[in-house]
């Protein structure tokens, strides 16, 4: 199982899940030529992507899927609480709703709730064999009922937004600190770290730490969070997504031909 995070933070959120059997996209918050240039870049075309997972529809999730759906034909997966909240209509034959478990190929992809101010709002446990992916992102807290089912995974995919100390002493409005620090906004660093030291494994190989605030955090800060909260499980690989440039591959299996 493979991740290409393309873009990470608030000004546009997209990455690229490749197991054995298929290539999906999470998010489109980015544009369409970006999109083209990155896949490009890996010898990909749109042509050999499966599905887009929608995971919210607030605009730095969805601000490209105009120009994608009418660039492209796969299904997009979602429910009908983020179709309510887009401002762009998608064809109903277009659309595959969530279920707690949903297929594509061989992967199996489990939906679970999420914590945040847009309806809807879903995180995911991708799996295909002995291979795993946890995907959290834009959430206030993580429902302890998941943690049994998030356990012990071989990546973590997961926000660590904001720093604390930072995002009070900052210059943003008070309602507007008060929102990313609501159980409806967004994960803090010490937040992350903490559920991180309970749902890795021996499994577990990397974390991706995602969607960092421009001006709430920094990413030796973030980084050195979570490694301090892990610092007896020094051969997990800690890696940071970054807002304007794609982050090394990340995978968890030798197999060359990932797909087709």
């Amino acid at each position: 199982m493979k991740i290409k995070v393309l873009a990470s933070g608030s000004k546009g959120n997209c990455s690229l899940i490749e197991t054995k059997s298929t290539r999906f996209l999470i998010d489109i918050g980015i544009t369409y030529q970006r999109l083209k240039k990155e896949l490009e870049k890996m010898n990909l075309t749109t042509d050999d992507i499966d599905a887009l997972l929608l995971t919210h529809a607030h605009n730095d999730h969805t601000s490209g899927l105009k120009v994608l759906l009418k660039r492209t034909n796969f299904k997009i997966y979602t429910n009908k609480d983020i179709i309510k909240e887009l401002t762009v209509d998608i064809d109903n034959d277009r659309v595959e709703l969530y279920n707690p478990l949903i297929h594509l190929n061989n992967t199996e992809i489990n939906v679970f709730k999420t914590s945040h101010d847009a309806k809807g709002s879903v995180g995911f446990l991708i799996t295909e064999d002995n291979d795993s992916l946890v995907y959290i992102t834009d959430t206030g807290y993580l429902n302890r009922k998941y943690f049994p089912l998030l356990e012990n995974k071989n990546i973590y995919y997961i926000e660590s937004n904001h720093d604390e100390k930072m995002l009070m002493d900052g210059p943003y409005p008070y309602y507007l600190k008060q929102r990313i620090i609501s159980d409806e906004g967004h994960l803090s660093n010490d937040t992350t770290a903490k559920y991180l030291k309970k749902l890795v494994g021996d499994n577990t190989k990397y974390i991706i730490l995602a969607h960092l605030s421009e001006h709430n955090n920094k990413e030796e800060i973030a980084y050195n969070t979570s490694r301090e909260s892990l610092k007896d499980r020094s051969d997990i690989k800690i890696v940071v997504a970054k807002q304007s440039e794609a982050l090394e591959e990340v995978e968890v299996y030798n197999e060359v031909n990932m797909c087709r």
